[in-house]
């Protein structure tokens, strides 16, 4: 089975989407408070559940069924805020798949429909900060532990003429990246050239970013931990004039994408903000039990960041807005694409009565991702019925689904036998959208079981016809 997803790929075997009407000039939007969404805010919140225990068996549900990592033996649980912070041992399988899948969404989202919109990439490290830059000796270093123990033995015992000081060693490491900006910032005049100059274009690019945690989330104050965080960012450069404009309309198009997925939208929202040279923003939040956590950064950062990364070379930032050539103002729309994919994880979680057991409060749990989003679109298992047998029917269904991008979890490969009370169990926790059950009565006729994960409802259909049901689902989800 791979769970694995390029840049820009898609998952489940979409079929390429159709390519709407594009506007030049962005609409004078109002911010995005205003639309509507009528879903419950809070989808597991049923009656008689604490939305505390809730998030706790979401993390244990996480854990068990390999979303998240970070809950094994001898080593403490880790809790939601671990994950939150990028101070974690990472995801697990089901969890790189589902952010994999929310990554590819984005990208859609940014590259598929513009054509003044271009991926870039850029290193995780960059060279050390110029002498003259107030930065020098600030941030994130990167710096051979030998390096640096020499450096602090040379410091307590009395440097030797000629060894460097702490801050010399300090000021010659590279840096690890905290932001995409930066890295796009630098490809802009290649950009600019590629579109002939035109405005608005934009820089797009996904990848791992670093950042401290925070004081009052560490263990030793002593010691600063770093975190780590998968980051989008969309640099969006457009003449000073349209700058404001444009802030409104990625603002409600950003809403609108993160809400377009959730069972309950209106737990994302928005809040606009000035800093502090006075520059407009907006936080797109996400509603969790505790608060709400900010999982996108949207703000017009004037033509500042440009000017300094190319000093006195302005002239080559020229783009043309009609007959006037001008230097650009940049819309920087950062995402946090972990903390998105946590934020999904808990609007999935669905509490609803068992049909299987006869048991009182007996809950049935089922992360309830959306089809584009869910890891595993469809489950194979075997029934009653000869297993050599079965499970070759299962192979050539396996590899004729995955040759149609169809990720496809081998059930039928588990040698431990399970009721499918508890097979349906895991596959609801894994989220996964159909189960298909093989048994000897597709050996008669062709005929297998599917079983559907947010119905529960189960129905007879033939082999056959089993492809082309599931990619015209994947189709109408798109």
């Amino acid at each position: 089975m791979a769970l694995c997803c390029r840049p820009g790929g898609r998952w489940g075997g979409r079929a390429p989407l159709r390519r709407p009407a594009l506007r030049r000039r962005p609409p004078a939007g109002r911010p995005a408070e205003g639309l509507e969404a009528g879903s419950p805010a809070r989808p597991y919140a049923v009656a008689g559940v604490d939305e505390a225990a809730s998030a706790e068996e979401l993390l244990e549900v996480c854990r068990r069924r390999h979303f998240l990592r970070g809950g094994a033996e001898p080593r403490p649980a880790l809790p939601w805020r671990a994950y939150l912070s990028g101070c974690h041992p990472g995801f697990g399988p089901l969890g790189v798949a589902l952010r994999g899948n929310l990554a590819a969404q984005w990208w859609d989202s940014v590259l598929a429909f513009r054509e003044q919109v271009f991926a870039v990439d850029a290193p995780l490290h960059g060279p050390p900060a110029a002498g003259g830059d107030r930065r020098a000796g600030q941030g994130l270093r990167l710096l051979h532990s030998e390096t640096l123990r020499e450096a602090l033995r040379e410091r307590g015992c009395g440097r030797e003429p000629g060894a460097p000081s702490l801050e010399e060693v300090l000021g010659t490491a590279g840096t690890l990246r905290e932001s995409l900006l930066p890295g796009a910032l630098a490809q802009y005049v290649s950009c600019l050239e590629l579109v002939n100059k035109r405005l608005p274009c934009g820089l797009a690019q996904t990848g791992v970013c670093f950042h401290s945690i925070p004081e009052s989330e560490q263990h030793n104050t002593n010691l600063r931990r770093i975190g780590e965080r998968t980051t989008s960012l969309l640099a969006w450069f457009s003449s000073p004039r349209t700058a404001g404009q444009w802030l409104d309309y990625w603002l409600r198009q950003r809403l609108q994408w993160w809400r377009k997925f959730a069972v309950g939208p209106s737990n994302f929202s928005s809040s606009d903000f000035q800093d502090e040279e006075g520059r407009r923003g907006f936080n797109l939040h996400y509603s969790f039990p505790w608060g709400t956590e900010t999982i996108e950064t949207l703000k017009n950062l004037g033509d500042t960041e440009l000017l300094q990364m190319y000093p006195g070379d302005s002239a080559k930032l020229l783009g043309r807005d009609g007959r006037k050539n001008v230097i650009p103002h940049v819309l920087s729309v950062s995402g946090n694409l972990d903390r998105g994919a946590l934020a999904y994880l808990f609007d999935s979680l669905q509490l609803a009565e068992n049909p299987l057991t006869k048991k009182k409060n007996s809950q049935r749990k089922v992360l309830k991702l959306h089809p584009c989003l869910a890891p595993l679109k469809v489950a194979l298992d075997v029934g009653k019925g000869p297993t050599t047998e079965l499970r070759q029917v299962c192979q050539g269904l396996f590899n004729e689904l995955s040759e149609n991008r169809i990720s496809v979890w081998p059930g039928y490969l588990e040698t431990v036998q399970v009721s499918l009370e508890q097979l349906y169990t895991k596959y609801d926790e894994m989220s996964v959208l159909f189960t298909v059950l093989i048994t000897d009565a597709t050996l008669e006729n062709g005929v297998v079981q599917l079983r559907s994960r947010d119905t529960t409802m189960k129905e007879m259909m033939h082999i056959s016809r089993l492809k082309d049901f599931l990619t015209n689902f994947w189709i109408n989800c798109s």
